[in-house]
């Protein structure tokens, strides 16, 4: 054996030890290609829970938020939100006087968290279309026709309430709970509309008759007690006039115009008297 013998022998030993390093770094190379093909496990998020299907059986056990191991192959885990939802529905409907009514409606909701295996078992996914709709377009339908036209305004609360009621006992049977119902509004055909404004504005110049009414009879039972009242007072002077009195007052007037006298007798006097009216009376007393 020469030295090019020996050398090639040495570098074929050298390439199998070679190829004997890399094969477990093949393996587990190989081994996590696999492992994140396969990918088994699953991660559940904030406001979220996971359907279990078993080769497409759903599992009654749900898996709460966080990561979980899963069979590949074998199980795949759906999410299912059960975080608050909001729905906003259009409705048309007819008050039970049979006025066209046209509704708008705001709906907070969320699946049963412990339920949705359920959910998605029995409505899948798509449940808002399925359920949520048109469980709303019944319940507006069937309450709104228990009130009329008027009554939908003046008991717009207790409407709401009932609708509310009726939507959660409704969809509660699949699983889902209502957390908030409100009215956005409603809406009436023009014709109705303008009868209500115009039995409004009549109501009010009606109230404004009636508060007039009640303002003049007011002021009439006022002067008529002030009446009475000037009556009596002058009823009772009277009553207490005497002669005495009356001279009295003469007397008065006399002194009162004797004070006010600057001692000049008028120059022209009718038929020559001295018109100094009371003198005599006074010295007679």
């Amino acid at each position: 054996m020469d030295e090019r013998d020996v050398y090639r022998a040495k570098e074929a030993m050298q390439s199998v030890m070679k190829k004997g390093n890399m094969r477990p770094v093949l393996i587990i190379g190989a081994i996590l290609v696999v492992f994140l093909f396969l990918h088994p496990w699953a991660q559940i998020g904030a406001g979220e829970r996971g359907v279990v299907l078993n080769f497409g059986a759903v599992q009654e056990n749900v898996l709460g938020e966080g990561l979980h191991f899963r069979i590949p192959i074998m199980q795949k885990v759906v999410p299912m939100d059960v975080k608050v939802q909001k729905s906003l529905t259009n409705a048309a409907a007819a008050s039970s006087d049979l006025q066209d009514v046209s509704s708008e409606v705001a709906l907070n909701y969320h699946i049963v968290p412990d339920k949705s295996s359920i959910v998605y078992q029995s409505i899948g996914i798509h449940f808002k279309e399925r359920i949520i709709d048109p469980a709303v377009q019944e319940v507006v339908k069937a309450v709104t026709a228990k009130y009329s036209a008027e009554e939908l305004i003046t008991k717009r609360p207790a409407v709401s309430e009932a609708m509310r009621a009726t939507l959660t006992e409704r969809l509660m049977v699949h699983n889902m709970a209502v957390d908030a119902f409100s009215i956005v509004g409603f809406s009436f055909s023009k014709i109705f509309m303008e009868a209500i404004e115009s039995k409004q504005t009549a109501e009010q110049l009606a109230l404004k008759a009636k508060r007039d009414l009640e303002r003049i009879k007011i002021e009439a039972e006022q002067k008529v007690t002030a009446a009475k009242a000037e009556a009596e007072s002058l009823r009772l002077q009277r009553a207490n006039i005497s002669t005495d009195l009356i001279e009295l007052r003469k007397i008065e007037a006399n002194l009162k115009a004797i004070d006010k006298w600057n001692g000049i007798l008028p120059q022209v006097t009718g038929g020559g008297a001295v018109p100094f009216i009371g003198v005599g009376e006074i010295e007679k007393r």
